[in-house]
């Protein structure tokens, strides 16, 4: 592991209190949804492999609520309906499409919507820290995407981020594989990208992005410019958007002349404000 190993472990076990609060409800509904969501009856010729990569999927991205029987098909028809799909509960091979598509790790919401309670931070100076590096991409190129990303936000609100090289920060930035100590795996290449807690302390805040990815600072592999300043909405307070035009829309799309939509700007202007001029 790279330097930032030992500070960031330090970090994560101080992180309970955070925990409770970003991931909890998550956690015990993945439980939940594997005692309560039986194996389906298969669909659209499916192999038994895509049935339980679906049934994965719905579990970790869509999970049980309080209301319903949150059957395999009510998650189903929710993923399609946030995905703006024709919703029939049923998987085909277009759902299975989006389903495969390279996307950040957090779980789906609609529009603009920010986290549960609605956390932020109570300050505009925020902090960030690069525990370590990929080594896809020179450091100098790592620096200025993650600074040009967390700008992306500062550019609309009056927040303001600054960098430290020791000691804590708000934001701590990290590039791992698989396990990696927050109970929330990577899944090796493609799949899930990279994910971000919500504003707090200890793990609040923090980034994390999968080593296991290709990173770039163009179409190749995955943008890392693109996908942090995705996961700095989440570190800001936003949930996912199923505007698809919306930089917090969950699955990956690199665009050229990138610009932040109307949608990521109501949304992080309900939590901070607009810029002063």
């Amino acid at each position: 592991m790279a330097h930032g190993e030992s500070h960031s472990t330090e970090r994560l076990c101080t992180a309970t209190a955070t925990m409770l609060q970003l991931h909890c409800f998550l956690l015990c509904a993945l439980c939940y949804g594997t005692l309560a969501m039986p194996r389906p009856a298969n669909n659209d010729d499916m192999t038994p492999e895509e049935m339980d990569f679906a049934q994965e999927y719905l579990k970790k991205f869509y999970p049980a609520t309080n209301k319903g029987r949150n059957d395999f098909s009510e998650r189903l028809a929710a993923m399609q309906k946030f995905f703006r799909m024709k919703v029939t509960g049923k998987l085909d091979r277009d759902t299975m499409g989006i389903m495969k598509a390279p996307r950040c790790g957090m779980p789906d919401v609609a529009e603009f919507t920010t986290f549960n309670g609605r956390p932020r931070w109570q300050k505009t100076s925020i902090t960030y820290r690069i525990l370590n590096y990929t080594p896809d991409l020179p450091v100098r190129v790592v620096d200025d995407s993650i600074m040009r990303a967390l700008n992306v936000w500062s550019q609309v609100t009056p927040l303001r981020f600054s960098r430290v090289n020791s000691g804590n920060a708000d934001i701590l930035i990290q590039f791992t594989a698989r396990s990696h100590g927050d109970q929330n795996s990577f899944d090796g290449p493609n799949g899930v990208l990279a994910h971000a807690y919500s504003p707090g302390s200890g793990i609040g805040g923090d980034a994390h992005f999968d080593e296991d990815e290709r990173w770039s600072n163009n179409q190749a592999g995955f943008n890392l410019f693109l996908v942090a300043a995705h996961e700095f909405g989440h570190s800001l307070g936003l949930g996912h958007s199923d505007d698809r035009q919306a930089l917090m829309f969950p699955t990956y799309r690199f665009v050229n002349n990138f610009r932040l939509s109307q949608d990521d700007i109501n949304g992080i202007q309900s939590l901070y404000g607009r810029r002063q001029k």
